[in-house]
């Protein structure tokens, strides 16, 4: 799938669970645009190297760290972002949660649609 529907199917999810999860509010189309992209940086920069770092307490907690770390992330990127907004850790620990279903159910659906793009010639 390409980039550019990634980073809308994050957009469209952001702005479901800004809908549904109390505690996170972004206030427009423009807003929910950049928080997905700037949410989509940040964990593939600092998240990815804050899972690495945490690798063993992730191993002793079965991999619930990286729920931490994941609304942590959704915290930084709201404190980056104008006109997103996360009222706490746990709107942020849902938040996160309820993005990724989104997101990931989103992603089914266009790769159903669209295709993975990854033919072969």
């Amino acid at each position: 799938m390409s980039l550019i529907l990634t980073w809308i199917a994050s957009a469209i999810a952001l702005y479901v669970v800004t809908q549904f999860v109390p505690g996170v509010h972004v206030s427009g189309v423009q807003a929910t645009l950049i928080a997905a992209l700037v949410i989509g940086l940040v964990n593939a920069t600092l998240g990815n190297l804050l899972k690495l770092l945490t690798l063993p307490i992730g191993c002793l907690t079965l991999g619930l760290s990286s729920l931490t770390i994941n609304a942590l992330m959704f915290l930084v990127a709201a404190n980056f972002v104008p006109g997103f907004h996360v009222d706490g850790f746990i709107p942020a620990l849902i938040g996160s949660i309820a993005m990724s279903i989104v997101t990931g159910a989103l992603h089914f659906v266009l790769t159903a649609v669209f295709g993975s793009g990854d033919k072969k010639a």
